[in-house]
Parts: C-alpha cells; sequence; structure tokens
C-alpha cells in the first residue's frame, strides 16, 4: 500500500446558534476544563497528521488564539467567512493542500469524544480497503434526524441517506452517519466542485460528496464506532452537558 500519509481538517467555523452565548464560538465550550476544540486537534497531532487545519469562521480570532497558545505553530487555519456547509468549509482547504497528494481526514471541533483507538481503525480500513472514502459510523437504538448509512452485499456503502429523503425501511436502519471521514484527496476536491446547494439551506454539504462518489463507482468504506457515545456532537447546552455527564461516568482518559 505504500506510505499512508494524511492531514486533517478540523471543521471549527460554526456560530452555535442553540447554544447559550452568542459571543463565543461554538467549539470554544469548554469540556472538562478545556474548549471542546482541544481534544480533537489533540487527536489529530496524536495520530500523526502531517498538518493540522482547522476552519474557522464565527468570531474566528478567539479560536485562533487559544490554539496558538496551545499548540503553537503546530496549527494552522483556512477562514471560512461565509458559513455555507461542511463541504464549502472544507473547499477552504484545497489551496492549502494543492501539492498534498495523500489523504484528508476530516473531523468535528464539537465531537470531542472520538478516541485515538477509534481513529486508527478508520485510517487501516480506509487504506486496506483502498476505499476513495470511508466514512465513521454509529448505532443508536433511535436514529431519527441522523443519515442512515444503506450498505452493499460486500459491506461497502451504497449511499448515505438523510432522514427526509428516507422510505420507510430505511428509517428502521439504526447505523447512522457521524460526519467524520478521510477522504482521497484529489477525489474529494474534484466531487466538492460538482455538488450543488440545491437543498433548502443553500448549502454545500459533505454527504453529497458521497453521494457524487456513490453515482461515479468510487469505493465507499465504513467503519463503526465502539459506542455511539464517542461521536456525540454539541448542537446544545444540553448535548454539552450530557457529554460532561458522560464523561465524569466514564473512565475515559482525557487526551491534552
Amino acid at each position: 500500500m505504500g506510505k499512508r500519509e494524511f492531514t486533517t481538517v478540523i471543521l471549527a467555523a460554526g456560530k452555535g446558534k442553540r447554544m447559550k452565548d452568542p459571543d463565543l464560538p461554538k467549539v470554544m465550550y469548554k469540556l472538562n476544563g478545556k474548549p471542546m476544540v482541544h481534544y480533537v486537534v489533540d487527536l489529530a497531532r496524536q495520530i500523526g497528521s502531517q498538518s493540522v487545519i482547522v476552519v474557522v469562521g464565527n468570531k474566528r480570532e478567539l479560536v485562533m488564539d487559544y490554539l496558538r497558545r496551545s499548540f503553537g505553530d503546530g496549527v494552522l487555519f483556512a477562514v471560512q467567512k461565509e458559513q455555507l456547509g461542511t463541504g464549502h468549509a472544507v473547499l477552504q482547504t484545497e489551496d492549502m493542500l494543492s501539492d498534498f497528494d495523500g489523504e484528508v481526514l476530516v473531523l468535528s471541533g464539537d465531537v470531542p469524544s472520538l478516541t485515538e483507538k477509534t481513529i486508527r481503525r478508520l485510517i487501516d480500513v480506509h487504506f486496506e480497503s483502498r476505499a476513495d472514502a470511508t466514512v465513521l459510523t454509529a448505532r443508536i437504538d433511535d436514529p431519527t434526524g441522523y443519515g442512515r448509512i444503506v450498505r452493499l452485499p460486500d459491506n461497502s456503502v451504497a449511499c448515505i441517506v438523510e432522514e427526509k429523503d428516507a422510505t420507510d425501511g430505511q428509517k428502521k436502519i439504526d447505523e447512522i452517519n457521524s460526519g467524520i471521514y478521510l477522504f482521497n484527496r484529489n477525489e474529494l476536491f474534484e466531487a466538492l466542485h460538482q455538488v450543488k446547494a440545491d437543498n433548502s439551506q443553500h448549502e454545500y454539504y459533505l454527504t453529497d460528496v458521497l453521494g457524487y462518489f456513490a453515482k461515479n463507482g468510487k469505493r465507499i468504506s465504513a467503519v463503526l464506532a465502539d459506542v455511539f457515545d464517542e461521536t456525540r456532537g454539541v448542537n446544545t447546552p444540553e448535548q454539552l452537558a450530557e457529554l460532561e455527564r458522560i464523561a465524569r461516568l466514564s473512565s475515559r482518559n482525557w487526551r491534552g
């Protein structure tokens, strides 16, 4: 397989409209005493990413100042001036990665509980299956609201179906999309230039990249996280409090 070269892009531009403080970027809300984004950057560095690019937007100076103090020159930044979706956010890194010919790991700055073990397994499966994209998935008792993972007989991914587009049968699928991906760099940016913002939010989504891959015969692999809690994102104060509760109850060794 050769060298396993990858770089990490961390999505951290969101406003966090449903959080309590409009002056604080969502990824800067603290979990166990440190901003959520701290754990995600620390993870990217631990797994040997060639570079770590954080996509910033809302109140970006706060995020950049904190990460520079914490990690020095170990973090690069791309600016998403308008929040036009996850696909648009990753597209802001294209010029920075123009000379990079490896894979691109996409992490979310508001998903702070991922473990090194899980991400290393994602990387292993991606390279061993020679996938063009690999998605981290999870199983959940009530998958309502999440994109469902539809698998092919060989266990690769046929597509990710959003709740609003799912058939009654597909809504019964309990394997969901975590929003964590590993892509071939060249295939990723080619697809990003093809996806459209023809949705109610008029935004460009990474799930549409996977749809493009599926239509064009690209191989999509999937890795199931051991527990759903690892993949929990934070959009509300209640969800942050739930992560705090889980952290207190678990024997998890917090990074950083």
